[in-house]
């Protein structure tokens, strides 16, 4: 636990892990269940509710499993990360294999390197060096993707092609673990895809456009604005008030500092431990706090919130 806590919050925390919730950790294996259930059902029954209450249904599934994936990578709803990637490697969201999100999202949490490009692999900023030897075109795109009607339509795809430069360079290099990964996340994908066309009136071109790339923009937007370039570490990373439909999708990582503060933390516990002490919190943040989602939409729908160039890197 961080060292700046004091006794009595320390205290506080340790009574949530001692309780029946935390040792059993019902909550998350019911939203597990929950997601794998719904899944097959709306999949199934996609004759029946017609192609676009199935893809209505499916976007916020595939977002609520993205925010699973999460939970499972940092060690719930067990203890031991085999188990986990186990339940964590259905590629219902298609793109990211469960372990390059969790090796990536985990190297992430190294609080002193958040936004720092080339150290953070979630910072959406670019170096000085970056920035020079990029065109026109691309600085701009960097800039729409600074809003957020910009980062919801370009965010996805920018990651995407991301996400393929950087592994086809691995596969080309050889990297042994990079070819497992792939091969296994490419073969459970293409059965995936194999019985969604078999059982389900979904036709496969519009499963992967039209419900996993949605589904991947939503969760763009959670991480939208969850960090900033700050001098102090602990100052980097937002508290985001949200309304509770937000809170269920993103299963509350809008408390985002508290997060980054105690990862071991289930989703469950981040509002009850933000609330407790909501006032040092603020404070710890620098006031780096937003009031909802909506807020951000109205603010920098389409004005960049700030600069795509990391200011002091």
């Amino acid at each position: 636990m961080p060292h700046y806590f004091d006794a009595a919050h320390r205290e506080e925390i340790e009574t949530l892990r001692q309780r029946f919730t935390a040792r059993t950790e019902w909550p998350t294996w019911l939203l597990f269940i929950g997601v794998y259930v719904g899944w097959f059902s709306i999949v199934l029954g996609s004759d029946r509710l017609g192609l676009w209450w199935s893809t209505l249904l499916l976007i916020p599934l595939l977002v609520l499993w993205l925010s699973v994936q999460h939970e499972l990578l940092h060690g719930h709803p067990t203890r031991w990360q085999t188990l986990n990637k186990v339940l964590g490697y259905a590629p219902f969201a298609v793109w990211y294999p469960y372990t390059l999100y969790r090796d990536s999202h985990l190297l992430h949490h190294r609080d002193e390197d958040l936004t720092v490009p080339g150290r953070d692999p979630e910072s959406r900023y670019l170096s000085a060096e970056q920035w020079q030897r990029s065109s026109l075109f691309e600085q701009g795109l960097h800039w729409l993707n600074k809003t957020v009607l910009g980062r919801f339509v370009l965010g996805a795809p920018l990651a995407l092609l991301a996400l393929a430069g950087e592994e086809l360079q691995r596969l080309k290099a050889g990297e042994r673990q990079a070819w497992l990964m792939w091969l296994t996340h490419g073969a459970l994908t293409l059965l995936m895809l194999t019985f969604i066309a078999r059982y389900s009136a979904l036709p496969v071109g519009h499963y992967l456009l039209l419900i996993s790339v949605p589904a991947l923009s939503i969760a763009m937007i959670r991480s939208y604005y969850e960090h900033r370039p700050h001098v102090q570490p602990e100052q980097r990373t937002v508290i985001n008030e949200a309304a509770w439909p937000w809170r269920w999708l993103f299963l509350n990582l809008n408390f985002h500092l508290v997060h980054h503060d105690l990862p071991g933390l289930p989703w469950y516990d981040l509002p009850r431990v933000y609330r407790a002490r909501r006032e040092q919190w603020l404070a710890r943040s620098g006031g780096f706090v937003v009031q909802g989602y909506a807020q951000l939409m109205r603010q920098h729908g389409v004005r960049a919130i700030d600069s795509p160039r990391h200011p002091f890197h």
